[in-house]
């Protein structure tokens, strides 16, 4: 059982990276709900007394799965009684198809050596590329948007507690989480210290993996690209929180353009979950 000393952190058993949303104060002074929004890493492994609680303390009534197909393959998530399952694979396609075009290899050393596997990415440009173009594409990405869309209002029309996640619960979840708190009127600080939680949650492994980049050489580039595959860039979060500004505005104003949630549906969505 993983214990932090951030108090939005859910010490599941099985589960990676879970916290809540409660308790985070809104621009006009309400807070969220809660019990009610929790973010995480994929089910595959979770317990009984994960379920218990999801069940129990959150009241899921929906989970929403940000994986593409080849992620779930071998990795489905635990079916909970009564809980309805929506799966939505936000990664750009041409992300997805880089990702599988080396399946084969990835899992052959995964399960010898994940760590190699990624201190030797870390030294390819194209890889590093990859990683800083990752979150523009994921916002600018149509496909993407209309998913988010739909998950934004699957928050609204859920009768109970909802969980999102994808395979680690920081990048696609992260994003997710993102868009949810601006839906509900959080401030930019509220936004990027939430998705900046997941690089507390993987420390130990990032500095693990660090440690062989230094070893076999590696500077800033494969050091940042460790950081990012393994943890959240948050200066790559800010820039595309920065494009979204340049090209809608605003965060609000994103997610009503290209996200399609009009402004009647985010306020429905603050009186839901927002409380004094």
């Amino acid at each position: 059982m993983i214990h932090t000393d951030t108090d939005r952190f859910v010490a599941f058993e099985s589960i990676e990276n879970g916290r809540e949303l409660g308790g985070l104060a809104m621009r006009d002074g309400r807070k969220i709900q809660h019990n009610r929004l929790v973010r995480s890493g994929h089910l595959a492994r979770a317990s009984d007394g994960d379920v218990a609680m999801l069940k129990g303390r959150f009241g899921t009534s929906h989970v929403f799965d940000f994986r593409f197909d080849a992620e779930t393959r071998d990795a489905e998530d635990r079916r909970m009684e009564g809980v309805c399952y929506t799966r939505l694979s936000t990664l750009p396609k041409a992300f997805v198809e880089g990702f599988t075009s080396g399946r084969a290899d990835t899992a052959r050393v995964k399960s010898t050596d994940f760590v190699e596997l990624l201190t030797t990415y870390a030294f390819h440009p194209q890889a590093q590329e990859a990683s800083r173009r990752l979150y523009p594409a994921i916002v600018m990405d149509s496909a993407s948007q209309r998913l988010y869309g739909e998950f934004l209002r699957g928050v609204l029309q859920a009768p109970g507690g909802v969980l999102w996640h994808c395979s680690q619960g920081k990048d696609r979840a992260g994003w997710a989480t993102a868009f949810v708190l601006g839906a509900l009127g959080a401030d930019r600080r509220t936004i990027v210290e939430d998705f900046d939680l997941s690089n507390k949650f993987y420390a130990p492994i990032v500095e693990k993996l660090s440690a062989r980049v230094v070893e076999k050489g590696g500077g800033k580039p494969e050091l940042e690209f460790i950081h990012s595959m393994v943890g959240v860039s948050t200066a790559n979060f800010e820039q595309a929180l920065d494009l979204i500004g340049e090209r809608y505005g605003s965060l609000t104003s994103y997610i009503e353009r290209a996200l399609g949630m009009t402004a009647g549906e985010q306020e429905q969505l603050r009186e839901k979950y927002l409380t004094q």
